[in-house]
């Protein structure tokens, strides 16, 4: 594939797995049998029913969860790099995917961060994706760490 077919695949993943309007069926679509997935708060995952699992948790505990990128997709070979902007409020589950623990159902906490997301594309395919997030404001937000 292209460069700019590999960004269109990734943009569609930003829009349809992250964006506000969150579309399950894109995991099946876009996602490699064995997509691997890693975030920095959140523990590594493999495959798409886990990638499936902790999109539902998490936008069952955030349920405005969205994303939004913030610069132009940078691509070369096989390789997409995007930065965003995103969070929401939680309203909803208890959620407990993070390295201090987690927040009780509805506690009523909003959090807003940035990122940066590298993401391997494979015959259309996402085979990789793994980001850097600021997880020190989340954490904060959150109530899990303390800024005194």
């Amino acid at each position: 594939m292209t460069v700019e077919e590999n960004k269109a695949v990734v943009g569609r993943w930003f829009t349809e797995f992250w964006g506000k309007n969150f579309d399950p069926a894109v995991i099946d679509e876009l996602a490699a049998p064995d997509i691997r997935f890693e975030y920095s708060l959140h523990e590594p995952l493999r495959g798409r029913e886990a990638v499936r699992a902790f999109a539902t948790g998490f936008r069952a505990a955030f349920p405005d969860l969205g994303f939004e990128g913030t610069a132009e997709l940078i691509a070369e070979g096989d390789y997409v790099v995007g930065q965003w902007i995103g969070g929401g409020t939680h309203t909803g589950d208890a959620f407990t995917d993070l390295p201090l623990g987690g927040v009780p159902a509805g506690s009523g906490r909003s959090m807003r961060f940035t990122g940066i997301t590298v993401l391997k594309v494979e015959d259309g395919l996402i085979i990789e994706e793994v980001g850097l997030d600021d997880g020190v404001s989340v954490l904060t937000q959150l109530g899990l760490l303390a800024t005194d």
